[in-house]
């Protein structure tokens, strides 16, 4: 005997039931919500994953930017894990063994006026070259993203005052700052991150400010501010992260830049202090013995220079195509 009854105990009419032998009642109702909410987590996880893979495989195509990644890694290396494998004594002078030539007593690159070994002293210097220079790049992209965000958001005059210190600032050259402030103070690692940060974030700060114009004005902000969303968490949830990939882009450029000008202070004299070594210091130590055909004293710290720059250049070049949205989705 056939008999209709609620399906899944819902009291939803039409169902039917053929009897406890064999029969088979329709199964609750899957609740359309959920199953929406899964497949479409499965397929925004799929669809950054191909974009992240895009994203891969047009910076690997940028062949410089492949080959400036490999020597980032490559100098990290030699400066971070050479020690262990080649350790040098950096802080005792060794006049005995001073302008020893490459090759000569076991010295690989030679040694200095002093005595010190030249490929150690390289590997040291590389240490504080990349700790400044990674340093301060980021905390000036992070300080001038977060500037420039906020002024460019929130507009108006708040917006015309951010800014109109930007201006100023930029007006200044900022390598005579570098040496005045570099002069009242005493050089160390952490007041040369300071001092390269206090000022290389103006850049970011008007880059990042240009998308934050750009981006207040679309559908998802105004819809949040709509619902009580406020300026920070608009700052915070959506502008930065849609400027991700220029803040990362730049964040490539501002470490080039802060290597360079731990490069240009220490050759000035005003980097970190003897015996502590970085590459720009020791070019500068370098070029008073050129004449003297001490080359290994000049050419290996200005080679590393070069390439570490260009390096990150070239990565910021590959990750600019990379994040370019028209690239990814070829």
């Amino acid at each position: 005997m056939t008999s209709t009854i609620p399906a899944g105990g819902h009291g939803k009419p039409g169902a039917t039931s053929t009897g406890p032998a064999g029969s088979a009642e329709t199964p609750p109702e899957t609740p359309p919500g959920l199953a929406v909410r899964g497949r479409g987590g499965r397929s925004g996880r799929r669809r950054r994953s191909s974009l992240g893979r895009q994203g891969a495989a047009v910076f690997f195509e940028n062949r410089l930017a492949a080959v400036g990644l490999l020597l980032i890694v490559g100098l990290v290396a030699f400066s971070f894990l050479g020690p262990l494998l080649h350790p040098t004594d950096q802080v005792h002078t060794d006049l005995a063994n001073a302008y020893a030539a490459p090759g000569v007593e076991g010295y690989a690159l030679g040694t200095d006026g002093v005595g010190y070994d030249q490929l150690g002293r390289l590997m040291f210097g590389g240490q504080t070259s990349l700790i400044v220079g990674l340093a301060a790049g980021l905390l000036a992209t992070a300080f001038g993203t977060l500037w420039g965000a906020t002024a460019g958001f929130v507009g108006g005059w708040v917006d015309a005052v951010m800014m109109r210190v930007v201006d100023a600032l930029l007006s200044i050259p900022a390598l005579f700052l570098f040496m005045l402030i570099a002069t009242i103070i005493t050089p160390t690692v952490p007041m040369l991150v300071l001092t390269i940060a206090a000022f290389a974030w103006l850049n970011p700060a008007r880059m990042i400010r240009g998308d934050s114009i750009a981006l207040r004005s679309r559908d998802f902000i105004v819809a949040m501010r709509g619902m009580g969303g406020g300026s920070l968490r608009a700052v915070r949830t959506h502008v930065v992260r849609n400027a991700i990939g220029t803040v990362i882009v730049n964040a490539t450029f501002q470490i080039a830049d802060a290597i360079l000008y731990v490069a240009y202070l220490s050759f000035l004299g005003l980097g970190v202090p003897p015996p502590a070594a970085n590459w720009g210091g020791m070019l500068s130590s370098g070029l008073s013995e050129i004449y003297s055909s001490h080359w290994w004293l000049v050419y290996p710290p200005g080679i590393l220079i070069i390439l570490l720059v260009l390096s990150f250049n070239f990565v910021g070049d590959g990750l600019r195509d990379a994040f370019e949205v028209r690239l990814r989705k070829r």
